[in-house]
């Protein structure tokens, strides 16, 4: 009786020693980084810095490949598909994660089923930008140009929080700007660089070497303070009572990755974006640290969702 019972728990034991080898060897490839919008963005910059910290600390390859398309549900798509092994990381933030599933009718991923969230590692607000030759040197004179000339003004639209975050000012303003869609924020901040569009929301990252240089004129931010690297320019809230957009970026596995390397990653990606050297790069680029366990991740991006979708209703923006 005592023996069949130590058989009976051997096997129990020797069941569950895959799942464990498995994270206890992790990574032992090559990982994949699929980021869904175009290269030099945002995203793109904050996934190979964090990428090549975890490759020289994991002393393994992280891969960065760039998937846009379709808001970023093209390259989200193709990482709520690969193997729940964790080899095969999505990029996530708020247009693809929380956004897109209240602008897109027949999505195809759904960002709570088919994900597990690993961590928001860095947050920043979006800059609301013009033109130069945009004659509007305030947010208050932007809004009186726009109210003067109701859908003159062209704002150039990139992806999902870009079009919800535009959308949301638009109607709390009180104005009417044509959107004009591109393919990923890189698009359109060439176009309002080159004065094909006149107004955008960018992220600190990408605007403010252009603001530095005046190539952009900044005049607001959409968090509810003023950003440290910009503090002249006021929040939007200041002429906009109420308005607030906050952005996060983070990493994603497909559902069903072992809560092991699920837990290993969130560890490793707070680690090394503490290090002196990219805390400090973060900075300079206007992101702040977030971080979070993969639960109160998950919980965050199930709220927003939430509050997008009031957003969409309330403002009775389209659904495509």
């Amino acid at each position: 009786m005592i023996k069949r019972f130590w058989i009976v728990m051997c096997t129990l034991g020797l069941g569950a020693l895959p799942g464990l080898a498995s994270a206890q060897t992790y990574p032992g490839k090559p990982v994949r980084w699929i980021v869904p919008f175009q290269p030099g963005g945002t995203t793109d910059i904050i996934a190979r810095l964090v990428g090549q910290k975890l490759s020289e600390s994991w002393n393994q390859p992280v891969v960065i490949e760039n998937r846009p398309g379709a808001s970023g549900a093209i390259g989200t798509q193709a990482g709520a598909k690969a193997a729940p092994d964790g080899y095969t990381l999505t990029f996530a933030y708020n247009g693809n994660m929380t956004m897109n599933p209240n602008l897109i009718r027949k999505l195809p991923y759904d960002p709570v089923k088919d994900f597990s969230h690993v961590s928001m590692i860095v947050g920043s607000p979006f800059v609301l930008v013009v033109n130069p030759q945009v004659p509007a040197q305030s947010l208050q004179e932007l809004i009186a140009l726009a109210k003067a000339s109701p859908g003159k003004l062209n704002f150039a639209v990139g992806g999902g929080a870009g079009q919800l975050s535009v959308e949301l000012f638009k109607a709390m303003a009180g104005i009417d700007m044509l959107n004009i869609a591109y393919k990923g924020n890189a698009p359109s901040l060439n176009a309002v660089l080159a004065g094909e569009a006149s107004v955008m929301f960018e992220t600190t990252t990408a605007a403010l070497p252009h603001v530095k240089t005046g190539k952009l004129r900044a005049l607001g931010v959409t968090t509810a303070k003023r950003s440290p690297l910009l503090p002249d320019v006021p929040a939007i809230a200041e002429a906009v009572p109420g308005y607030s957009v906050n952005l996060w970026f983070g990493a994603s596995v497909p559902a069903g990755t072992p809560k092991e390397i699920v837990d290993q990653l969130n560890a490793d990606m707070a680690r090394v974006a503490r290090m002196p050297d990219l805390k400090e790069k973060f900075a300079s680029l206007g992101l702040d640290l977030l971080g979070g366990t993969p639960e109160q991740t998950t919980a965050a991006i199930k709220a927003e969702i939430e509050t997008w979708a009031r957003v969409v209703r309330d403002a009775k923006i389209p659904v495509e």
